[in-house]
């Protein structure tokens, strides 16, 4: 059964149902119209090359500013005095921030930079949801740097890798963030992250808590001793379309996490159509997304998206129960937000809380709800419409990835009747398809595997310094048809829906954040007493999956081991990846080749009945393995 749009969503829609028409007769040109939205400097005349497929570019010949076009041409648009940021901190500290004000904030950032040698070279950014972090990666973009952001949980580990992977010279953090009522320290992080970093020749830091902190001379600098001091103005040079704008890091089968690049002109074409279509920006709308900055979701749909419209939108540094449960909805109310986009997570969290939190709050600005991460059950899409929404949003589920960059699938609101639990078409300009392993287009109501049928202007062009692990990863399987692999099961219905069924490789989500199972099964190896390990995503009511290990120790179990493991993969991977539960066993399942079969250790966890085990090199202790966790759970 499907829902209509809301009579008055249709008649005042930015897109209608002819898009799907238009763009389906001309992909290419229906893009470059796209393009048009963008202010340029040198207009391009080509679109689409595949001619080295799957090296790609779009709009090649033409040049852009992509800073330009977030801050400069609302200004000079007339909006400075309009709102872009209302940003608010976790112990409820504010600021609100113009356009015009924007403007000058980086301007001034991207003078700071150039004077700390940094031209077209990797900026690693390891803050919290702040000001400056929206800043920084737009002065990055006016500059032709290329940002990478690492999320404030990271270890310093996690931070060293990106650092080294992508030649830092420029690391920019914060003394300390503030996260469920306490000031909790960064700074010691980032410098255990750069020590030993060749490349990387300053660290800006940002006043936030006050703490104390480390001090390197001649390497580390306050943010306010040489950002604040510079021009308020800044001309911003034109950049060629494929010039690198981002690395967005996300986790790999084989443990290394792997440098999405995304360049500038494609990206932002349908990065700000994508935000225009899909969330009906309106001059009156408050937009609030959810996203940490440093997740692709909220560089595409918290920066790039909503100001390249000139939108307002709120942004909050901390967690959504402090210092009680409800804070987001007070924050919906405080600023009127007519605009929430969120994830499937924390709408099972709601749901935990009770419907009596949010009935606490007047959220009658609201006029559309999205969701994104992860595939949203029916359940929860129910109970967002009715409860959070009121009945009366629209949701926007949208399916996409780190690779894809903007959103694939998704409805248009005031066009699209929505089915709960279904992102429900590819939109205009865009083509997937469910296939099998062979490549055969599956029945409707057949699961396969989700596949990009049709280039899209967003891709990322290439894995960082890797571009033969970028086409093993995501072109190798359908290489003769040109399809780009997924790695997410869907299926889709006799009315064309597209419902997602989950990863069908060894990452995992745990509440929208992909975690490989070998960078996993690493960290645990790495303590002294883990023999081995087999790391699989266990079905999750709250967080979608969650991490389950097996580990075989070295010399027998003991009390509080398992506590033990599950802090010790905090501390290197972050708390994130905290195993739900480390299972101690007498041996994993394996092949006689010696691989572990990480499909059976699924089966378990999820309460299925384990597939074939024939192929394993014991079936017995296996058994044993199975039984033990039955009785455990």
């Amino acid at each position: 059964m499907t829902i209509a749009p809301p009579p008055g969503f249709a008649a005042h829609a930015n897109v209608s149902a002819e898009a799907y028409a238009e763009a389906e007769a001309d992909p290419e040109a229906f893009w470059a119209a796209q393009a048009r939205r963008l202010e340029w400097d040198r207009a391009p005349e080509q679109g689409y090359d595949g001619s080295r497929w799957p090296e790609v570019t779009w709009f090649a010949d033409g040049t852009l500013n992509v800073a330009r076009n977030c801050v400069d041409r609302p200004v000079e648009a007339g909006n400075g005095a309009t709102v872009a940021l209302h940003w608010e901190g976790e112990p409820g500290d504010r600021r609100t921030v113009t356009y015009a004000d924007l403007q000058r904030e980086v301007s001034r950032c991207a003078h700071a930079l150039t004077e700390l040698g940094v031209g077209r070279g990797d900026v690693v950014v390891y803050l919290p949801v702040l000001v400056e972090t929206v800043v920084v990666m737009l002065a990055c973009a006016r500059i032709g740097a290329v940002h990478s952001l690492v999320f404030g949980g990271f270890s310093a580990a996690a931070l060293r890798f990106r650092l080294t992977d992508g030649a830092a010279k420029l690391l920019v953090t914060t003394d300390g963030q503030y996260r469920r009522g306490k000031a909790v320290p960064v700074k010691a992080n980032a410098d255990e992250a750069a020590d030993g970093v060749t490349s990387l020749e300053h660290v800006l830091v940002v006043r936030r808590t006050g703490s104390d902190v480390g001090w390197t001379e001649g390497r580390d600098v306050w943010w306010h001793d040489v950002v604040d001091r510079q021009p308020e103005s800044h001309a911003a040079e034109a950049f060629g379309a494929e010039s690198p704008l981002m690395l967005v890091y996300t986790s790999g089968t084989t443990g290394k996490p792997k440098g999405l690049l995304h360049t500038m002109g494609g990206y932002l074409t349908q990065t700000s159509w994508t935000s225009w279509a899909c969330f009906d920006h309106k001059p009156d709308d408050v937009y609030w997304c959810t996203a940490d900055l440093a997740w692709v979701t909220a560089h595409t749909y918290e920066v790039y998206g909503p100001l390249s419209n000139g939108v307002t939108q709120v942004i909050y540094e901390g967690t959504p129960d402090t210092p009680e449960p409800g804070r987001h909805f007070e924050i919906i109310e405080r600023y009127g937000v007519t605009v929430y986009y969120t994830a499937p997570t924390l709408v099972r969290t709601y749901m935990k809380w009770g419907e009596e939190v949010p009935a606490r709050h007047d959220l009658s600005s609201l006029r559309l709800l999205g969701s994104v991460g992860e595939a949203i059950n029916p359940e929860a899409w129910r109970w967002f419409h009715r409860v959070v929404g009121g009945g009366r949003c629209p949701i926007v589920d949208t399916w996409w990835q780190s690779e894809t960059g903007a959103a694939i699938c998704a409805p248009l609101p005031g066009v699209t009747p929505l089915k709960p639990g279904s992102a429900t078409h590819p939109l205009p300009g865009l083509s997937v398809r469910v296939v099998d392993q062979r490549g055969r287009t599956c029945d409707a109501g057949e699961g396969g595997l989700l596949v990009i049928d049709r280039p899209w202007p967003s891709m990322a062009r290439t894995v960082w310094g890797d571009p033969e692990r970028f086409r093993s990863s995501y072109f190798a399987d359908f290489a003769e048809q040109g399809w780009y692999k997924a790695g997410d099961g869907a299926v889709v219905d006799d009315e064309g829906y597209v419902t997602l069924q989950g990863r069908i490789d060894d990452v995992m989500n745990v509440s929208g954040h992909r975690l490989g199972s070998i960078e996993l099964e690493s960290a645990l190896v790495s303590h002294p007493r883990v023999a081995e390990a087999g790391v699989v995503g266990a079905p999750d009511p709250t967080t979608g999956q969650a991490v389950v290990a097996f580990v075989t120790v070295t010399d027998g179990p003991s009390d509080g081991l398992a506590d033990e493991l599950r802090a010790h993969v905090a501390a290197e991977l972050g708390p994130v990846a905290r195993p739900r539960e480390v299972v101690l066993v007498g041996e994993l399942p394996k092949t006689r080749s010696g691989k572990i079969m990480r499909r059976l250790l699924l089966d378990v966890t999820a309460g299925n009945e384990p597939g074939d085990t024939t192929s394993l090199v014991d079936p017995a202790a296996f058994a044993e393995l199975a039984a033990g966790y039955r009785v455990r759970s």
